[in-house]
């Protein structure tokens, strides 16, 4: 191979690679905006879905909720069920929950403060559907601790405060 034959094919090797590099950072920017909503998202919609056959309208608890917190859900601790306390407190309480914070979290407001409610829900699920952990647990915690970890991301309301926050303030760290 002659020399102009071998310097045109490093050229071109090097383009090549430059290519691929801009690729690579172009995804991985990408990525880093998108990943954060796709969490956010993934974790959000089994616990709003959940939370919408407890209402029979608005503001309307649905008397299958209370049932279910009365009759149906038993804490499993230490081999032994119990009964779970003020089981229309919590009826209520699990109801709203799983409107608000999944609404929250898809937005990206109050995003870490939410993926925590959502992680201790979680929790507290696992205690009562010992039998959930590998197939829902498992990975709703996962999502819960990455959202917690990486924020909100720069598709969130939450980012959004932040930013408007520093242009009114510009001396401040926020």
């Amino acid at each position: 191979m002659s020399e102009v034959q071998t310097r045109t094919s490093w050229i071109s090797m090097s383009g090549l690679v430059q290519g691929v590099r801009i690729i690579l950072e172009w995804l991985a920017w990408a990525a880093q905006a998108v990943a954060p909503l796709a969490l956010r998202i993934a974790l959000a919609v089994p616990f709003f879905r959940s939370g919408l056959t407890k209402w029979d309208g608005f503001l309307e608890l649905s008397p299958a909720a209370t049932f279910l917190f009365e009759e149906q859900f038993k804490l499993h601790i230490f081999g032994g069920v119990y009964d779970l306390p003020a089981p229309d407190l919590l009826a209520l309480f699990d109801s709203v929950a799983e409107i608000v914070l999944p609404i929250l979290l898809v937005v990206g407001l109050a995003t870490r403060f939410s993926a925590l409610g959502l992680l201790v829900m979680t929790g507290v699920i696992q205690l009562v559907v010992p039998d959930g952990w590998a197939n829902f647990h498992l990975p709703w915690a996962a999502m819960a601790l990455s959202i917690i970890a990486i924020g909100p991301g720069r598709l969130s309301l939450d980012h959004l405060i932040q930013l408007l926050g520093r242009t009114r303030f510009p001396g401040t760290n926020g």
